[in-house]
């Protein structure tokens, strides 16, 4: 039996590898719905779920390359203060959506700054980190 291409309703716990809690749908007392395989997941939460039966709980531990992988140095992205404005006034460590040339969002972190320059992190948060789950199969439709 596979879940693959079904809308799966899911309970999940989030943690990192020292027990600290990222994420969990039972706090907000909703399961998460997604289409098991088709990409709307992470990886490895996804072939977690495919061979999963309704009331089944699941622990997984998922390195990075199967989670949002790992940083990548392209995106980061340093420029000249004064191509931005604002952007002097951005603290190290603050959290702003930028836009492609495209019109394209897309979130980064302030991680330097110098008295011209302001570099930014398009990386996801969670690159590079191990990921545990706890998953409980809600539903399959």
């Amino acid at each position: 039996m596979s879940n693959v291409n079904k809308k799966c309703r899911v309970h999940y716990e989030g943690t990192f590898n020292d027990g600290t809690k990222f994420d969990s749908s039972y706090d907000r007392g909703e399961p998460l719905e997604f289409v098991c395989g088709a990409g709307q997941m992470i990886k490895g939460f996804d072939e977690a779920v495919k061979d999963m039966a309704v009331g089944e709980i699941k622990n997984i531990h998922l390195m990075p390359e199967e989670a949002y992988g790992m940083p990548d140095e392209r995106n980061i992205l340093t420029i000249n203060m004064d191509q931005m404005p604002g952007s002097s006034e951005l603290p190290v460590g603050a959290r702003v959506v930028l836009t492609d040339p495209m019109g394209q969002r897309f979130p980064v972190k302030v991680t330097a700054k110098t008295d011209t320059t302001i570099t930014f992190d398009a990386n996801h948060e969670m690159a590079g980190k191990e990921l545990n789950f706890k998953i409980e199969l809600v539903s399959v439709e």
